[in-house]
């Protein structure tokens, strides 16, 4: 029976259903700190500066730089186990948060929570790469790519509600049930490798960069959605404060239509762009193809954003933002998995991850920070359109690469 007939087993499904809400609790666990700033600020009397060491110097270097490793050891070892061993760490260490009295504490509970969260990406995705045959990878990943939306939006929603008993609940209620999961995911069956090469036995050497960085589709890969990546993630990073900057929108309402919109716009979005993925790839043009018009599609929404003063318009925007930053989540994935092939997978996948943070967590934020200072948004608002500027420019930049991508996957085959 051919991998396209072949059922897939009852169990993938299971397993790829646990991974997801694993996913889900990632990032509620991980986001639903930007929400309580105000509270964790009012309290402790924070600079800004330490929030936003706490937000993401903590999580995102340890939590990139980590992947690498942990990437490697999803290529030799139990990636189930791995990742059980994460959830706890990060629901402990994220219910331990509550009980922090000074800012070091609560910055060495963020530190563990990304050391914790680093074990997921890698292992989880080479898992469903095991468990599905290859024409259902981008739309199984997508399927588990759902945790975002999910995780984000319900962190907005949530957030707001339980902010009203406080931050310290709020971070119990989120952080502590999230170990029970860790124990399901414990008792997963562990996949054969695919390939006749996995189950002899993998070799490694110390070449294996060499063979990442050689390759052009694959960097390709890498940068194009780095970049797609830093334009996305500037939506919910500066969202916030362009609209109740610009706009004069008070926070709860902000919160609400965030969470909203990234339900809405983002589940369907994730679901459905990997079965869309999934049929670029089946007709020739490729996953990356795909990928580049996504980016290509943002770039009027952005500048429509960036310039409406219409209420309605800024909605539509968003929403179709959402969708965008989403959709190609599962993608990418697949493509990543089958570029590296088996023996480089859980490298090559933290690899890719390694790329799309540092390029949205780190320089993207920053470098819209930096500008709007520089344009004197402070003084005047409306300079922060400007800044902001850099993510279509992204975008643009995002298509060219991808384009250039898929030609070359396409040409080495």
């Amino acid at each position: 029976m051919s991998e396209n007939t072949e059922r897939t087993p009852a169990y993938s499904w299971y397993a790829l259903a646990l991974l997801m809400l694993i996913y889900v609790l990632n990032f509620l666990d991980r986001t639903i700190i930007y929400i309580l700033f105000p509270l964790i600020k009012k309290e402790m009397a924070f600079s800004d500066t330490q929030l936003a060491l706490l937000g993401t110097t903590s999580f995102v270097i340890f939590y990139t730089v980590l992947g690498i490793p942990f990437g490697r050891l999803a290529d030799r070892g139990s990636r189930t186990k791995m990742i059980a061993i994460g959830v706890l760490v990060w629901s402990l260490f994220s219910g331990l948060t509550a009980f922090a009295n000074d800012f070091w504490t609560l910055f060495a509970c963020r530190v563990m929570v990304g050391v914790g969260e680093a074990t997921l990406g890698p292992a989880a995705i080479s898992l469903l790469s095991d468990y599905f045959p290859p024409l259902r990878r981008a739309t199984v990943t997508s399927i588990y790519s759902m945790g975002i939306a999910v995780g984000a939006g319900l962190a907005a929603l949530l957030g707001g509600s339980l902010s009203q008993y406080g931050w310290r609940t709020a971070f119990m209620l989120i952080g502590f049930p999230g170990l029970l999961f860790g124990g399901l995911v414990f008792f997963l069956r562990e996949p054969v490798r695919t390939t006749a090469a996995a189950t002899a036995g993998i070799s490694y050497s110390k070449t294996d960069w060499k063979a990442l960085i050689t390759n052009r589709s694959f960097i390709l890969l890498c940068v194009g959605y780095a970049l797609l990546g830093l334009a996305t993630n500037n939506l919910s990073i500066w969202g916030a404060t362009f609209y109740s900057r610009l706009h004069k929108f008070d926070l709860p309402t902000i919160g609400f239509w965030g969470g909203t919109l990234t339900l809405a716009a983002g589940i369907p979005a994730t679901l459905f762009g990997g079965a869309i993925a999934d049929w670029f790839h089946r007709i020739g043009r490729g996953r990356m193809f795909y990928g580049a018009l996504l980016s290509l599609f943002s770039v009027p929404f952005w500048l429509l954003l960036i310039f409406t003063n219409n209420g309605y318009l800024i909605l539509t925007a968003n929403f179709f933002l959402l969708a965008a930053a989403l959709a190609w989540l599962g993608a990418a994935a697949a493509d990543v998995t089958e570029i590296t092939g088996v023996n480089l997978r859980g490298l090559g996948i933290a690899a890719y991850f390694l790329s799309v943070n540092i390029a949205a967590y780190l320089i993207g934020s920053n470098l819209i920070g930096y500008l709007s200072d520089r344009f004197g948004a402070t003084e005047d608002p409306a300079m922060l359109r400007y800044a902001l500027l850099v993510c279509p420019v992204a975008c643009v930049l995002s298509a060219i690469c991808l384009f250039a991508g898929a030609a070359s996957l396409k040409r080495s085959k």
